[in-house]
């Protein structure tokens, strides 16, 4: 039987909260019955949007609050003032044992400062890197920093790999994923130092845990070349809007075709299933829900704009990132890699 796994959301972070939030909720108790929740908002708003769905009435918990972190807030606003809001509770559930993880379609650089500082990071982590799904031919892959962290050392991107690795391993269920670092070529003397440097230490690593396959340039990641790609924070962050971008593009070409005239609507009619299969494909709610990792807690980020489904969708990565007990996983695999950042790991254990 699958282990009760209870998780905090904000329900007031988002542009579609909490409406969006309490339906999000109620498709991913279908999904997992073994969820249940503390919401943290507005109670007169919370209450009778919970009261309509009857698979949560029995299952969640409401901490009021009427304060909440706004999308135009900065990260240290949003450190002094947010005490009370709706994300710091919700992230201090988790801190305090009472959640496992916690859900935000809240402000990213807010809910990234909050949890760094109330959670802090993993032993041996020392920056906590945003990860998120790629859709590709022969599946999905992780992609690794999505944009929490600029500039990157050699370190942070062997910690990177590790992380993501971790997360593949429990979210995918690969075994030994295959590991690569974002480059501007496949060539081993192509790249700037800190790419050079993560990818020797990588090499020489005997690593039971992952297939480190060196380098892949952008058009690698849609091939499904690798299940795990690491780069920088700025890098990540640009290739992730693009291939947004790139879907939707897509399907407005897509959806200008088949009304370009009666022949082309005709051809529509008889292809519509393969089209609703390709937009389901690549369908951006489906992958919605990026985790913070390397922070001693499950921290999820849902897109802001989100809707029920999509919002769903990030619950359904805490919940498997709680079930793959993550954190253990990247504690015990960042030991067996042998870089500094382990060996500062060991230490910590060892105190």
């Amino acid at each position: 039987m699958t282990k009760p796994i209870t998780l905090a959301l904000d329900a007031m972070g988002g542009d579609n909260a909490p409406k969006q939030v309490i339906r999000g909720m109620d498709l991913a108790r279908e999904r997992y019955p073994n969820l249940s929740f503390i919401v943290f908002g507005d109670e007169q708003r919370i209450a009778p949007l919970i009261q309509r769905y009857r698979r949560l009435v029995d299952v969640c918990k409401i901490r009021h609050t009427i304060d909440s972190i706004a999308d135009t807030d900065k990260p240290s606003q949003a450190l002094r003032r947010g005490t009370n809001s709706s994300m710091r509770l919700a992230i201090a559930a988790v801190r305090d044992g009472e959640a496992q993880g916690v859900v935000s379609a809240g402000n990213t650089g807010a809910l990234l400062a909050v949890a760094k500082f109330v959670l802090k990071t993993l032993p041996g982590i020392t920056r906590p890197a945003f990860t998120g799904f790629f859709p590709t031919v022969k599946g999905e892959s992780v992609m690794l920093d999505l944009g929490a962290n600029i500039d990157c050392d050699a370190d942070n991107l062997v910690q990177f790999a590790v992380m993501g690795t971790a997360f593949s391993r429990a979210v995918l269920g690969i075994d030994r994923p295959r590991v690569a670092l974002l480059n501007v070529g496949a060539e081993e003397l192509k790249g700037h130092e800190a790419l050079k440097n993560a990818a020797e230490i990588l090499r020489k690593a005997d690593n039971p845990i992952m297939d480190f396959i060196g380098y892949v340039e952008g058009n690698d990641i849609p091939a499904g070349k690798a299940d795990v790609v690491v780069t920088d924070g700025f890098t990540g962050n640009v290739a992730l809007k693009t291939a947004e971008g790139t879907a939707k593009l897509v399907t407005t070409f897509l959806r200008g075709a088949f009304q370009r005239s009666l022949v082309s609507q005709l051809g529509y009619l008889l292809a519509r299933r393969a089209i609703a299969a390709l937009r389901e494909r690549i369908d951006p709610r489906i992958y919605n829900g990026a985790m913070f990792v390397g922070l001693n807690g499950i921290v999820v980020k849902s897109h802001g704009g989100a809707d029920a489904m999509g919002f769903a969708a990030a619950i359904g990565v805490a919940h498997d990132m709680v079930g793959g007990n993550i954190n253990e996983r990247i504690i015990e695999d960042l030991e067996r890699v042998g870089t500094p950042a382990a060996q500062e790991l060991g230490q910590a254990v060892a105190s």
